[in-house]
């Protein structure tokens, strides 16, 4: 048996799976020093784990192996993945959570299935109509910005955005240690009368609560990465595209930037004088850093790796989990949707 924060892991989630979850969790043990707290429930094939763990001795040495055969591929359809999940590795990590053999499950795969298996094993928490997908994104102050819902619901009504803005103000707390974050809704414009009817219905709900959040009305895009506003609430299919657009515009600057600097022998030799400067941009500018989307909402924490990323992306979800696993913010969010619930049947809320 596993003694002490034990993680559940979907060991064939993701694009290049088990190998790089494998090369994550070797990663995250080397060189992340909480990481020596942790332990680890690999569920997968275990004679595809077998020689992968061979070469990672740190790994082999604080996790457990549990056998399955199932796996779920990265473009099955939450309705199949149902169908044919019971007994996959997914479904198996998030059951160790459910079950209490594990804290917090950790996948790299089917964003859809997982969410889908999620759900029907967790359950959301009381009065969460829909869980959100939550990821952070560095900003100009040095420090992060929570996004959500960045893929889980495509669409959503007033009382969704509002529960998001609860979901993620405290979140926020419990993981940044911020007591008082800033929480905008996304809009086109922060002028008042702008957005469509959803937006401003949802405005007007936060505007008037006395649940004490430190509201400051609507913010656009290039807010999420200013550093002014520390929660971005809205739709998870602009949320997505908005987390894949800064995703992409971090890696062409990046590969911009290594060009100019390669480009001539002058550019090459203020690289060298340069170089622990321009190393600390190049890791501000990492879009590893944000890897690990939280399943928020549910009763048990789900943490959703990217599934193309490598192992120190890995290592940073597993980063983020540790966090979770480690913090109060279940009991955060319970506190706050308790509240939300008791001044929505005050007011009589519609959405």
């Amino acid at each position: 048996m596993l003694d002490g924060l034990v993680i559940s892991i979907d060991a064939m989630g993701g694009d290049d799976a088990p190998n790089i979850v494998i090369k994550g969790i070797e990663h995250f043990l080397t060189h992340e020093g909480q990481g020596r707290r942790a332990r680890f429930q690999l569920h997968g094939d275990a004679e595809a784990l077998a020689p992968l763990l061979e070469a990672a001795p740190r790994t082999r040495e604080r996790s457990e192996v549990f056998h399955t055969e199932k796996t779920i591929s990265m473009d099955d359809k939450p309705s199949q993945a149902l169908r044919k999940g019971k007994g996959s590795s997914m479904w198996n990590a998030i059951a160790a959570v459910k079950g209490g053999q594990a804290g917090i499950a950790v996948s790299a795969g089917n964003t859809g299935a997982l969410m889908a298996m999620s759900k029907l094993q967790l359950r959301a928490k009381r009065g969460v109509q829909r869980p959100a997908i939550a990821a952070s994104w560095p900003n100009l102050s040095g420090d992060m910005t929570v996004v959500l819902d960045v893929g889980a619901n495509v669409e959503c009504d007033a009382a969704q955005l509002t529960e998001f803005a609860v979901l993620g103000e405290a979140y926020f707390r419990a993981i940044y240690g911020k007591q008082d974050p800033v929480v905008g809704l996304l809009n086109v414009g922060t002028e008042e009368g702008k957005g469509n009817t959803t937006i401003k219905a949802a405005h007007e709900r936060l505007a008037q609560s006395q649940l004490g959040l430190n509201y400051i009305g609507f913010v656009e895009g290039n807010n999420i990465s200013s550093g002014n506003v520390d929660v971005v609430i809205t739709d998870g299919f602009t949320g997505n595209i908005a987390l894949k657009t800064a995703e992409g515009t971090a890696k062409l600057i990046s590969t911009f930037f290594s060009e100019a600097l390669n480009d001539n022998w002058w550019s090459k030799f203020t690289t060298a004088l340069n170089l622990m400067a321009l190393r600390k941009l190049k890791k501000k500018m990492d879009p590893r850093r944000a890897n690990g989307g939280v399943f928020l909402g549910l009763n048990g924490i789900v943490v959703k790796s990217h599934g193309g990323t490598d192992a120190i992306g890995y290592a940073n979800a597993l980063n983020i989990a540790m966090g979770l696993a480690e913090s109060d913010f279940q009991d955060a969010i319970d506190e706050r949707l308790d509240a939300l619930h008791d001044e929505d049947d005050n007011i009589g809320f519609i959405a």
